[in-house]
């Protein structure tokens, strides 16, 4: 399917996957800008694109205001005009959170920011309705190319018919991150909306699935440890090497079920650090891995020949 060209964002490939980023943290968890530049010039080197400062990925709930801000600002300083630069956040209570963050990312100079979908927290779900009027309060009150996102995380799934009022009305949406295990949704959505917006799916599970639909690509946090192979995927099926991207393919979702089964981004951030790239710890309440687990995982990399780090020292 063809997209649009006025619903096409300026910053990204029809075909592409996208890194929510980790926030590399020095000793202790401090901020360390030096970290966090080395990690975005070495996935910038793969031509992946980049999500700064997710809840998830990029440890999102453990910054502070300021943090939130300067992190959005070093990416944009390192990677406006390299790679797509996109703000994530965390997801929000309230939809002035939202716009507050956006707007913060906007006069950064971000290309696009993705829309969470609404987490009331407490286990509530807001009514249909409510969310409608979430994405429409923010939606008004913004202006710069945004992406929704419908996630499982918070428990239900945004539904089609509501994403295609939401497209129809407000130009600036450009496209949507589907993080389900639901195809037959997925389906849908591109069904319904695939030949005016990108559509991503979160995760590489599913993204030769979302390809073959006639999607767009993934978004996943492999890509901060194995960003060449996570690209070789999307320029695999561009170039129609059906060799070349089953394997790359195969390769990413053995390193997803390694990395989320020793302990997720935690695992990531020590394996990346055992390789004198920029890691460093996870921040409270999260706890480092035991090193005999990333001793597993390093002999799993080596094996599947995705180290990737020739030309990437850690800053001195």
């Amino acid at each position: 399917m063809s997209i649009r060209p006025n619903r096409l964002a300026a910053d990204l490939p029809t075909h592409s996957v996208s890194v929510v980023a980790i926030t590399p943290f020095g000793d202790g968890g401090v901020f360390d800008e030096s970290l966090i530049r080395s990690h975005l010039r070495r996935i910038a080197a793969a031509g992946v694109g980049v999500y700064v400062g997710g809840g998830g990925s990029g440890e999102g709930y453990t910054l502070d205001l300021h943090e939130t801000q300067r992190l959005v600002e070093i990416t944009v300083d390192e990677l406006r005009g390299k790679v797509p630069v996109r703000a994530m956040g965390k997801e929000p209570r309230l939809a002035a959170e939202m716009v507050d963050y956006v707007r913060m990312a906007t006069a950064a100079g971000v290309d696009a920011c993705q829309i969470y979908s609404l987490d009331q927290g407490h286990g509530h779900r807001p009514t249909m309705p409510e969310l409608e009027r979430y994405f429409v309060e923010i939606l008004d009150n913004v202006s710069v190319p945004t992406v929704l996102s419908t996630h499982q995380s918070v428990g239900y799934q945004v539904p089609v018919d509501m994403l295609e009022r939401l497209v129809a009305r407000f130009p600036d949406v450009v496209g949507i991150n589907s993080s389900h295990q639901d195809i037959g949704y997925l389906r849908r959505i591109i069904d319904a909306l695939g030949s005016e917006v990108s559509v991503h799916v979160g995760g590489p599970l599913h993204g030769l699935t979302n390809l073959s639909l006639g999607g767009h690509g993934f978004v996943c946090s492999e890509a901060n440890l194995a960003p060449v192979t996570c690209q070789k995927v999307i320029d695999a099926f561009i170039g129609g090497d059906a060799t070349m991207m089953t394997e790359a393919f195969g390769t990413v979702v053995r390193l997803f079920e390694a990395l989320y089964g020793a302990g997720g981004i935690r695992a990531t951030k020590a394996l990346l650090s055992r390789l004198g790239l920029a890691g460093g710890p996870p921040r409270l309440p999260q706890l480092p891995v035991e090193s005999a687990v990333v001793d597993r995982l390093l002999a799993l990399v080596h094996r599947l020949g995705i180290a990737e780090t020739e030309g990437f020292p850690l800053p001195v």
